[in-house]
């Protein structure tokens, strides 16, 4: 045998031996659009822009002691977490009843009832905003005139206006009418992937449908509620879109969340504080999501 044949053949330079050269350009990427703008805006939070001279002063400790000592900030923290408490327990309440009747054998057109009910979804948040701002005005907006004859709420505090009692509950109503069908549909996913043999069982026992319901199809939907739950958390403490369409964050302040007040800092050239919004917001995410998987013990 030659001294050549007796070595080990190279891999060629692209081969899967080397996998290092495929993941490359993934690493580039998550660098340029992850990790370095994360980077700079720590960095950013530790300065004040001066448009003056157009050039960032360090400004370490004050960014953080006047955002977490700003009245209006606070109250756009109350907010969002009020807002966004409501928005999940309704969302989750009504998802969860929409998946079991659509799991029914006994529905009708069913297809075609699913395929219209995700239809809210695809419309953008800026649209839904426009349209429920339309819809909920306190003189000819439907919702508005419904909820009138109904009794729950009067004209001299309409749902977007009046001094504002109200304006969370016009928030709720689009949030809900766009995202319910979410939830739906992945907790209907999860009903559909759901093994036979327990509920079965179940029934043979003589359970009934609540009990079929809350012994047996929740704990096994755990998993699936759990991403429910933590994209909704993720998606509600970034609220913005119907806060900036229907009520630029009033009446006095009543439906400020914590990115419209981000937005509010960042047309005032506070961009420091606005980068330490961001990096409050990250932190309350990933508080919110641990302790949650940790207390509902939910695993990936």
């Amino acid at each position: 045998m030659t001294e050549s044949g007796a070595r080990k053949r190279r891999p060629p330079f692209w081969s899967s031996e080397r996998p290092w050269i495929w993941l490359l350009p993934i690493i580039v990427l998550l660098f340029v659009y992850s990790v370095y703008p994360f980077i700079f805006n720590v960095v950013i939070s530790f300065h004040r822009f001066d448009p003056m001279t157009k050039a960032f002063r360090w400004n370490f400790p004050n960014n953080w002691i006047d955002l977490l000592t700003n009245a209006d900030f606070l109250k756009s923290f109350r907010t969002t977490f009020i807002f966004g408490g409501a928005a999940l327990l309704t969302e989750l309440v009504l998802g969860i009843a929409i998946a079991l009747a659509f799991d029914r054998n006994q529905v009708k057109l069913r297809s075609l009832w699913q395929s219209l009910f995700i239809l809210p979804m695809v419309v953008p948040p800026v649209i839904s905003g426009l349209m429920f701002r339309f819809l909920q005005n306190a003189d000819y907006g439907i919702v508005s005139n419904i909820l009138y004859a109904l009794n729950v709420i009067d004209r001299t505090e309409p749902l977007i206006g009046g001094t504002g009692r109200n304006v969370l509950l016009g928030l709720l109503i689009v949030d809900v009418w766009q995202w319910t069908p979410f939830v739906a549909l992945i907790v209907l996913a999860g009903l559909k992937a759901m093994p036979h043999e327990p509920i079965e069982a179940a029934i043979v026992d003589g359970a009934n449908r609540w009990q079929l319901f809350w012994e047996i199809k929740l704990p096994l939907l755990r998993n699936v509620l759990a991403v429910v739950i933590l994209f909704r958390i993720v998606d509600l403490l970034r609220l913005f879109d119907y806060v900036a369409i229907m009520t630029s964050g009033g009446p006095g302040g009543n439906s400020e969340t914590i990115s419209h007040f981000a937005y509010r800092m960042h047309k005032s050239i506070e961009w420091g504080m606005v980068s330490v919004v961001g990096i409050v917001v990250l932190i309350l995410a990933i508080i919110i999501t641990n302790a949650y998987m940790r207390l509902f013990k939910v695993k990936f």
